[in-house]
């Protein structure tokens, strides 16, 4: 498991959902583990009852059905599916609605989903989750990439309150695909995932949506530079190196 763990580590994003098919198949065993351990590119369902689209996820899941956030139903239908429970649910729409604002203003568009559910240390966890595509046929406004997606997976666990404080423990992964070709560049693609992980202690006379904001916030502007140095910068030293300037790979003449 820790050999296949470190596999799926290293495998480019894109190709995520070939390599945990392989090792499904390889391992039956540790499906489940495999399963709820590796983040997978995220896919998207039209819920017919709202009109919305909703993220699928494994946090959503259940069988072969996934929950709408919108209308709190499972596509396929699913009679005995879980649910969260009513005042854990008023959170939830609340929070979708807040997140898509984020998201707005943000990322200029996508989809996103929240989900919540009840956890066994009476306290709930929260998945927040955006999908962004920016392909020239997506939602790329700028049309620079032939394909392009951002995909963030937020978890977050969120402890009793004691003290009218409560702990909070983010887990968040971005997973980040791009594929340009055109003249002046040619055809490069790029593809990638990144995970960190944040506690804090926080009080609770804001509200837990206001707290959890706060820590995607700042998360999400963390992750996004540490993607610009690792993946960008470092693309971009390699290719100076390997292709320098032409002013600086002229060849000099000596005088004489």
């Amino acid at each position: 498991m820790e050999a296949a763990m470190g596999l799926m580590r290293r495998i480019p994003a894109k190709h995520t959902d070939t390599a945990l098919s392989a090792l499904l198949s390889l391992m039956p065993n540790h499906s489940s583990d495999l399963l709820s351990q590796v983040d997978q590119p995220l896919q998207v369902l039209c819920d017919l009852d709202s009109g919305k689209q909703f993220i699928l996820c494994e946090y959503n899941r259940d069988a072969d059905s996934y929950r709408s956030p919108w209308s709190n139903k499972y596509h396929p239908t699913l009679e005995d599916g879980s649910l969260p429970s009513l005042e854990l649910r008023k959170l939830e729409v609340e929070a979708n609605d807040i997140f898509a604002i984020y998201r707005d203003q943000y990322y200029e568009g996508g989809i996103s989903s929240v989900y919540m559910w009840e956890d066994d240390n009476e306290g709930f966890v929260a998945c927040f989750l955006i999908k962004k595509d920016g392909s020239k046929t997506g939602q790329g406004r700028r049309g620079y990439l032939e394909e392009g997606s951002w995909d963030a997976i937020h978890v977050i666990e969120v402890g009793p309150e004691e003290e009218e404080n409560t702990n909070y423990r983010l887990t968040s992964t971005v997973m980040l695909t791009l594929t340009t070709n055109n003249e002046s560049s040619g055809t490069f693609s790029l593809s990638g995932s990144i995970r960190r992980q944040m506690t804090m202690r926080l009080s609770v006379a804001d509200g837990h949506l206001c707290n959890m904001g706060r820590m995607i916030e700042e998360m999400e502007s963390k992750l996004r530079y540490s993607l610009d140095q690792v993946y960008f910068g470092k693309t971009r030293e390699m290719v100076c190196t390997l292709r320098p300037p032409s002013e600086v790979a002229q060849v000099r003449i000596p005088e004489s």
